[in-house]
């Protein structure tokens, strides 16, 4: 029977996302400076091989946000009309493509691509009672021998794992080279001898050995985590390489609809605080300046914990879990936003009081243009280069302060994977001995990543897209070189 599709709120909104990052892409492609403006960004090797890690991060991200529930086996001897019934728990497409993973779960801590347990427990051994490290039972399962044969094949299956890697990149690669040649009209030869020269308009080089190495990294990933935990597992057995995989779209999230629930309050008040001048400036300085006065941390606490008692009140709003911690997720963000806008409303309030006073404004005004179309049609257009550069910088921003939320327990729902959650599940652990270090190691590792790559990003759209940053080079102007004519000669 087919499953029955889940539509979470959070989902709606990447779907939307989606679909706006495909209009304006197709609203670029129509527009030459625009075009040229991201070609930029793209021109920067930093920026376009962070723009392929944030991909991947959006592709697991997307994966994770297909959700459905099955539909459960009528019970024997049920009428054929009977209404069918669907399982409680929501899953989503990577839930099914990692579904080993979400079974394979043992009874405590496991040292990351080990076939034992990482605390001995009493077992009876040869008629004795001994305290030895228990086997898992589903890492390094497939071992007979497993003292003697865990090394090589946890070797060889990595080696396996890394060639298909390269592999598929090879391949890619050519696929790449041969558009190129085709573009240029050149052969396939010269054209792998321009892409490993660095000779092409966009740093394609750099690109090949990004995707190089997300592949070998995928493919050893690929060819280890079923056959064993590949980042070990937590304290109640749970694979942690899962639990990373499943944060990535919380961090995703928090990051991309915290900042777009900001747009609204700052660029409406922002534009209108430095068009109007007067009484409204004053009003809304005032307003964003006691909201900077409250700590943030205090603040959102606040308005989380008032959220949470009404989930807890109405139960029955909710038909799983899932639905019921996934408001919380988007009322988190929603909170993130309205308690977040009054930086760059006081970065657009300066910039549009400079642009009020600029001559086609004033000429607007003058021919008796509304204040409404000179603020859409003029003073807009014009600050969209620093709402697009704040709105990329907010990005892992928002992601770090997720975690830090989630820290201190005022973050997202417990039930939901985050790297926030991850964290503070492992502070515990890392005052211990021996250390469990591998947990607190993985979320560590994913949100470096996932934010160094936004910044990265971020400075490339920012280079691109601010005038202030561009290198300004004087032209050269040459006095014209006079011009010589030979006197007539007169005859005597």
């Amino acid at each position: 029977m087919a499953p029955k599709f889940v539509l979470l709120w959070t989902d709606a909104v990447l779907l939307l996302l989606l679909i706006a990052m495909v209009w304006y892409a197709w609203h670029v492609r129509r527009h030459p400076n625009l075009r040229d403006t991201w070609g930029k960004v793209f021109a920067d090797a930093p920026s376009l091989c962070s723009a392929l890690v944030i991909a991947l991060f959006l592709g697991v991200t997307l994966l994770d946000s297909v959700h459905f529930r099955l539909a459960l086996t009528p019970a024997a001897g049920a009428r054929p009309t009977a209404e069918i019934a669907y399982d409680t728990r929501t899953m989503s497409l990577l839930d099914t493509l990692l579904g080993k993973l979400v079974q394979s779960r043992e009874s405590s801590y496991s040292v990351p691509l080990s076939y034992v347990g990482f605390t001995k427990e009493t077992r009876v051994v040869d008629g004795q009672s001994s305290r030895v490290f228990p086997r898992l039972v589903h890492g390094g399962a497939h071992l007979a021998n497993p003292q003697s044969e865990w090394m090589a094949d946890v070797v060889l299956r990595g080696v396996e794992g890394a060639l298909a890697g390269l592999g598929a990149a090879g391949l890619f690669g050519l696929l790449v080279a041969r558009g190129h040649a085709r573009r240029q009209r050149i052969p396939l030869g010269a054209a792998l001898r321009e892409i490993a020269g660095n000779r092409t308009r966009l740093p394609l080089r750099a690109a090949m050995i990004t995707l190089a190495v997300l592949a070998v990294l995928a493919g050893v990933a690929m060819a280890l985590m079923f056959a064993y935990h590949l980042l070990g597992t937590d304290r109640t057995g749970n694979d942690v390489f899962y639990q990373a995989l499943k944060s990535v779209r919380t961090a995703f999230v928090i990051g991309t609809l915290a900042t777009l629930a900001t747009l609204p309050f700052a660029v409406a008040f922002g534009v209108a605080a430095g068009y109007f001048k007067g009484w409204v400036d004053e009003v809304i300085q005032y307003l964003y300046t006691t909201l900077s006065s409250v700590p943030n941390v205090l603040l959102i606490a606040a308005c989380v914990l008032m959220v949470q008692v009404y989930i807890d009140k109405n139960p029955d709003l909710f038909a799983t879990g899932a639905e019921r911690s996934d408001l919380r997720l988007f009322l988190l963000c929603v909170i993130l936003g309205v308690t977040g806008w009054a930086s760059l409303c006081r970065l657009l309030r300066a910039e549009t009081m400079k642009l009020r006073e600029l001559e086609y404004v004033q000429a607007a005004t003058a021919f008796g243009v509304s204040h409404w179309r000179i603020m859409v049609r003029h003073v807009l257009p014009n600050v969209m280069h620093l709402i697009l550069i704040t709105t990329v910088l907010e990005f892992s921003g928002l992601i770090l302060y997720e975690a830090v939320l989630s820290y201190v327990g005022v973050g997202v729902d417990p039930s939901m994977n985050s790297f926030g959650g991850m964290i503070n599940l492992a502070r515990s652990e890392m005052s211990r001995d021996p250390i469990v270090w591998w947990s607190f190691a993985a979320a560590f590792a994913f949100m470096v990543t996932l934010v160094l790559a936004a910044n990265l990003f971020a400075d490339g759209v920012r280079t691109a897209f601010d005038p202030r940053s561009r290198a300004f080079r004087p032209r050269v102007f040459l006095p014209p070189t006079p011009i010589v004519v030979d006197a007539p000669t007169v005859p005597r």
